[in-house]
């Protein structure tokens, strides 16, 4: 939904855990969490506090952890 971004709590590189939050967006006067949907590398982050956001804007990419080598 479009709103504004207030907190951004990770940056490009981050390594994140499934459902860790990464962000914060103000929307319809209510604060959504935004989580990471499963483990991995934070590779694209294209907001920062203060910028406002579209509906169905990608806010944030993390590319899943490989699996290890067996």
């Amino acid at each position: 939904m479009p709103g504004t971004v207030t907190v951004v709590k990770v940056a490009v590189g981050d390594e994140v855990a499934a459902g860790q939050s990464l962000l914060v967006v103000e929307a319809m006067k209510m604060e959504h969490v935004i989580s990471a949907p499963h483990a991995g590398k934070v590779t694209e982050l294209d907001v920062a506090p203060g910028s406002t956001v579209a509906m169905d804007q990608v806010l944030a990419v993390i590319a899943p952890h490989e699996e290890a080598e067996q």
